[in-house]
């Protein structure tokens, strides 16, 4: 337990101390944000605001996994594990592809940057590298992730073998790192709402931890590879977001761009993999599935009658557009998040009940 603290607390304090040096850095470099010509009136006051504190994000999240294991070297002899530098990978990957995205947004002042192929791409490349890796690396017979579907542990009639479970494994990195991406519009929104989530998967972990059938083989037991080093990950991810959010939160100083929405998206959806609980990720990060899905709405609606079901899309400028001001949808959209991951680990909890015959 002391080494998840160590995790969450360097985490928290590297990216509250970092923040405004980023901050600093950025606005000499004139790294600002583009705001985008269609958005809603009241954000283009926010043009210029630095953008690219994803770099914070990730950077705290991996000094503080590693400051974990340093402290703790030896421990009942664990160290680094696959599972946790292939949630590393995956962040630090999709991170690079997020800021490949902001910097030709900034170099050519333009509220665009890659095109859909080239991020598709990028994504692509990441997300597969990690699937496939995720499935070797075997130890005491379980690898990090499996070609099983899972829900809040494998389905084992829902066996999908290696390139079955590859596409899936993209399509759910993919699927969740544009969902943060598409959420991240409003001052600290993602940001807030990612802390949730990874806070959730915190509790997951660590209880899959102290039930892991490596340890002892009884009922409701969870066959998870590396679940401590996994709540590391988890935790150092979840103080970032809070150091983040410190300077972040509205009036926001600092946007994460997409540098930090990827590279959080993707994080959150490698979790859900190696934990086992990829359709619960669906609860948990409800209002990141609720945000995709109304802009999906939005462009089928259109396309087939010309007309629209929201005022605007994503869903967070309709409330906009509708009255609401920007800190009030942001706290509500909170509070739907944490009652989303409060039920989602209320099904966790119950199917272990339900296994453990409680």
């Amino acid at each position: 337990m002391r080494s998840v603290l160590i995790a969450a607390g360097v985490g928290l304090i590297l990216s509250i101390l970092l923040t405004p040096i980023a901050i600093r850095a950025f606005r000499r470099q004139g790294l600002g944000q583009e705001i985008r010509d269609d958005g809603p009136e009241s954000h283009l006051s926010k043009k210029g605001t630095p953008t690219m504190g994803g770099t914070v994000i990730v950077s705290a999240t991996v000094i503080g996994y590693v400051a974990a294991h340093l402290v703790f070297v030896g421990d009942d002899g664990w160290g680094f594990t696959a599972t946790g530098l292939l949630l590393l990978f995956l962040m630090v990957g999709m991170g690079t592809v997020g800021f490949l995205d902001d910097y030709l947004k900034i170099r050519h002042r333009r509220s665009l940057g890659l095109n859909k192929t080239a991020k598709l791409v990028g994504q692509l490349v990441v997300g597969v590298t990690f699937a496939i890796l995720a499935i070797n690396f075997p130890s005491n017979g379980l690898t990090p992730a499996s070609t099983v579907v899972s829900y809040v542990r494998d389905i084992e009639p829902l066996t999908l073998g290696a390139i079955g479970f590859v596409l899936l494994a993209y399509l759910f990195i993919a699927g969740f790192s544009n969902a943060v991406n598409l959420t991240d519009g409003l001052d600290g929104l993602a940001a807030g709402a990612s802390a949730m989530v990874l806070a959730s998967y915190i509790v997951i972990s660590f209880w899959q931890f102290t039930h892991d059938c490596a340890r002892e083989a009884l009922a409701g037991c969870y066959e998870v590879r590396d679940p401590l080093d996994i709540t590391l990950v988890a935790a150092a991810g979840m103080g970032a977001c809070l150091g983040f959010l410190w300077w972040n939160t509205s009036p926001a100083r600092i946007f994460m761009g997409d540098t930090g929405s990827l590279a959080l998206g993707g994080l959150i959806a490698g979790l859900a993999i190696v934990t086992r609980t990829e359709l619960l990720l669906v609860v948990l990060g409800g209002l990141f599935v609720a945000v995709t899905l109304s802009v999906v709405i939005q462009v089928a609606f259109f396309r087939a009658t010309r007309r629209r079901v929201f005022r605007m899309a994503p869903l967070h400028h309709h409330f906009e557009l509708a009255g609401w001001t920007e800190n009030t949808v942001i706290v509500r959209f909170w509070l739907v998040t944490g009652m989303a991951v409060a039920f989602g680990l209320g099904l966790f909890y119950a199917d272990w009940l339900s296994f453990a015959g409680l």
